[in-house]
């Protein structure tokens, strides 16, 4: 399970959709030397766009997809500079004046936390996640990821100064991600992080950039991309997805989780085995009573437009069950509620932790812990990651 930190009706975008790539260009200066400053680091977060200020202070972005995006400029001991960038067909010039940090007392007071081989283990298992792709990632530069275990609510928090290195060799790119936050809560085993990630194509020969091209269609076929892009365009079930409303009332028989979770460790503690049995029991019963609505919901039941073009914003009620079915999930640990007569297919329950998520055309949720993912989209964390200017067939 995962947060993401990260109506179309079918509304048409005709400018955005059918424009050429743009260039972006612009200057960083700052405001405290009053003058420009050269190789400021400049991206489009989650993305394959980046580049490094030249002497007087400019840089380009080349051959930009339309689409929404985060310009992200990053300068040692200036404040990190944010922008939404909306690309259409018209070259796009910035302006961007960066300012000193502000080195505070709270500032001064931050702590870094001794690294802990067993606290970084965990870190990889639950930021870059489990799956095949993960088994070929590797963290660069582990030493720069600054995280702190607290053993009484049972939470890895983490977080980083400088870019995070890693190299997926199951997809094919070296990413650079400036993280903000991580966190891992154990009692209720939620994973949430937040930043701000550029993607570089790795160098290979011509048969493995072919078995990273087949593996990045493999790993987006399926994927909440895929899926709200398939929501963008009104096209669910040709693309292989149905989606259903999931009601969920909770079991009353099952004391809330943090109650379990620290009844068991107490009695352990004690050695009270026959009491830490009981309450292993009440961990192992469901959490839900579930009902499936069998009539499926199409696009406009649950997509609604919003007055920014390139935003979407979708609501429902109880929880949505995604279903993808050109895949089948064969992890026997899955928990995820599934009727008797269904076949295993690629499955995931979406709950929303506001009145609506919004997401861009891109395919990416933007509104900040929006959404909580159960299933098979729990699984693809930061080494299933696709840069937001990826589409499927791309030769790049």
């Amino acid at each position: 399970m995962r947060f993401l930190y990260c109506f179309l009706l079918v509304i048409a975008l005709p400018a955005l959709v059918a424009a050429q790539t743009v260039n972006i260009t612009g200057k960083v200066t700052s405001t405290d030397i009053l003058g420009p400053l050269a190789k400021a680091s400049v991206f489009l977060t989650n993305s394959t766009f980046g580049t490094s200020t030249a002497a007087d202070g400019s840089f380009t972005l080349y051959d930009v997809k339309p689409g929404q995006y985060e310009l992200v400029v990053t300068y040692v001991g200036y404040e990190s500079h944010h922008q939404t960038i909306l690309v259409g067909s018209k070259p796009i010039e910035l302006k961007i004046e960066m300012h000193l940090k502000s080195f505070d007392l709270q500032a001064v007071n931050i702590v870094r936390h001794p690294f802990s081989p067993e606290n970084f283990a965990n870190f990889v298992k639950y930021f870059l996640g489990t799956s095949d792709n993960a088994k070929k990632c590797k963290i660069l530069n582990p030493t720069a990821i600054d995280l702190y275990y607290n053993t009484y609510d049972k939470t890895l928090t983490g977080r980083a100064d400088e870019f995070i290195v890693i190299e997926n060799k199951s997809l094919g790119y070296k990413l650079k991600y400036l993280l903000n936050e991580f966190k891992y809560d154990g009692i209720n085993q939620i994973i949430s992080y937040g930043g701000q990630p550029l993607f570089e194509d790795l160098k290979g020969s011509k048969r493995q950039i072919a078995n990273w091209q087949k593996r990045r269609e493999e790993t987006f076929y399926g994927s909440s991309m895929h899926f709200y892009r398939s929501l963008m365009h009104n096209n669910l079930s040709e693309q292989g997805f149905e989606i259903y409303q999931l009601i969920r009332k909770p079991n009353k028989e099952r004391p809330p989780q943090v109650v379990i979770v620290k009844n068991i460790d107490k009695f352990l503690a004690q050695g009270n085995i026959d009491s830490a049995n009981h309450w292993k029991e009440l961990y192992n019963l469901t959490r839900y009573h579930e009902t499936l609505i069998k009539q499926p919901y199409s696009a406009n039941d649950i997509v609604r437009k919003t007055d920014q073009p390139g935003l979407f914003a979708f609501t429902f009620p109880d929880c949505l069950y995604v279903m993808y079915k050109k895949k089948f999930d064969n992890d026997l640990t899955s928990n995820v509620y599934r009727p008797l007569n269904m076949p295993n297919y690629f499955s995931t329950i979406v709950t929303l932790y506001q009145p609506y998520a919004v997401f861009d055309m891109n395919g990416v949720v933007i509104s900040s812990k929006s959404t909580l993912y159960e299933g098979a989209w729990s699984h693809d964390n930061i080494a299933d990651l696709l840069p937001v200017d990826y589409a499927p067939g791309d030769k790049k």
